[in-house]
C-alpha cells in the first residue's frame, strides 16, 4: 500500500550539496522518522519525497514506482505542514473534503470519509465552524484529518507539532500514534524534537551534513550508537563526553555516558567535581559537577535527592553503559 524506497538521492542549492547519497527503504505500514540538527536535510529530502523539489541525482520509488517525473497529486501521498495550510475562508468540514471535491468524488463519498475522519479525531462538534473559531492543536487536527480522507498511500509529516505548546504537543503526538495504529498507514515525520521521535518511530533516520549516520528503533539508536554524533543526538539530557584522558583511558579519545548511567558518591567514583547546580523536578533530580578541566558533567538521578551546591562529589559510571569512541567519532568496542 505505502512502501517508499530512496535509492542515492542526491541534492544541490547551487553550490551548496544539501543530500550526498541518501539510501532508504521505508516498508509498508512503517512510522519512520527523520532526526538531525538545522540545515541537516531532513526537510528537504521530505519535500523530494513529496514531489515538492526536484532530485539532482537519484530515485524515488513508492510502491515499486519511480515518481520522480510525477507531480504531488500524483503520487498518491498527503502532507500535514506545520503551518497548517487550511484555507480561512472555508468550514472544517470543507477544509477537509476540498481535495475530494477537487477529484470529483461523489458526494455521498466525501461525506462518509469526512465523517470517519472527524470521528477518529474528535472533530464531530467542529465541522461547521472555522479555522479561526479553533486552537491551535484542533487545526492541526482538521490538516490531518484533510490528509486522512485522501486515503494516500503515505502520510508525509513536515513538524506537525512544533507550533503547539507543550501541553498540545503531548495531546496531539498521542493522537499520531493512535492514528498509525487504527489505518496501519505509512508515515513519514520529520521532526526536530527526539521526544516525538522516541515515542512515535518504529524508525529513527538520524540525519547530519546530508548524510544518514544510522537507521534503527530507538532503543537500537540509545543502546548502540554508531558514532559519536548519534550518541550524542539521541537521549535527554545530552550524553556526556569526557577526553579520554581525564579518566586515564588510553585507547579512546572520547568516552561517553548517559546522566541516567551515573551515580553520585561522596567518596570514590570515576571522576570528581564540585557541584554547580541541582534541579529538582520530582521524579527526577539533575545534578551537575565542574569537573575542572574534563569540564562539566551531568546527572540524572531518579526520585529526590537533596545535595548541596558546591559540594564535591564523584561521579561513579555503569561500565556497561560507558561508550568509546575514536579520534573520527566512530564508536569503538569495550575497553
Amino acid at each position: 500500500m505505502g512502501s517508499l524506497q530512496l535509492k542515492n538521492i542526491h541534492k544541490s542549492f547551487g553550490n551548496v550539496n544539501v543530500l550526498k547519497g541518501i539510501d532508504l527503504d521505508v516498508k509498508d505500514g512503517e512510522f519512520v522518522i527523520f532526526v538531525g540538527p538545522s540545515g541537516c536535510g531532513k526537510s528537504t529530502l521530505l519535500r523530494i519525497v513529496a514531489g515538492l523539489e526536484d532530485a539532482t541525482d537519484g530515485t524515488v520509488e513508492i510502491d515499486g514506482e519511480i515518481v520522480n517525473a510525477k507531480s504531488p497529486n500524483e503520487r498518491g501521498i498527503a502532507m500535514v505542514f506545520q503551518t497548517y495550510a487550511l484555507y480561512p475562508h472555508l468550514t472544517v468540514r470543507d477544509n477537509m473534503s476540498l481535495g475530494l471535491k477537487q477529484a470529483k468524488r461523489p458526494a455521498a463519498e466525501i461525506k462518509e470519509r469526512v465523517d470517519i475522519a472527524s470521528k477518529m479525531l474528535s472533530l464531530e462538534t467542529y465541522l461547521d465552524r472555522r479555522p479561526a473559531e479553533l486552537s491551535g492543536g484542533q487545526r492541526q487536527r482538521v490538516a490531518i484529518g484533510r490528509a486522512i480522507v485522501r486515503k494516500p498511500k503515505l502520510f508525509l509529516f513536515d513538524e506537525p507539532l512544533s507550533n503547539l505548546d507543550a501541553a498540545l504537543r503531548v495531546n496531539t503526538r498521542l493522537e499520531i500514534a493512535k492514528l498509525h495504529r487504527t489505518l496501519d498507514a505509512t508515515m513519514v515525520y520529520v521532526t526536530h524534537d527526539q521526544t516525538e521521535a522516541m515515542t512515535l518511530a518504529d524508525r529513527i533516520v538520524v540525519l547530519h551534513d546530508g548524510y544518514i549516520e544510522q537507521v534503527g528503533t530507538p532503543m537500537e539508536l540509545y543502546n548502540n550508537p554508531a558514532n559519536k554524533f548519534v550518541a550524542g543526538f539521541i537521549g535527554s539530557p545530552q550524553m556526556n563526553f569526557i577526553d579520554a584522558e581525564h579518566l586515564g583511558v588510553k585507547d579512546a579519545k572520547t568516552v561517553g555516558i548517559r546522566p541516567e548511567h551515573i551515580a553520585l558518591d561522596n567518596k570514590a567514583g570515576d571522576i570528581s567535581g564540585k557541584v554547580t547546580h541541582v534541579e529538582q523536578l520530582g521524579g527526577d533530580t539533575n545534578v551537575y559537577l565542574d569537573c575542572g578541566e574534563a569540564g562539566q558533567v551531568s546527572i540524572r538521578l531518579f526520585g529526590q535527592h537533596d545535595v548541596d551546591v558546591d559540594s564535591v562529589q564523584f561521579a561513579k559510571f555503569e561500565n556497561d553503559k560507558t561508550f568509546y569512541f575514536d579520534d573520527a567519532g566512530k564508536r569503538i568496542a569495550a575497553l
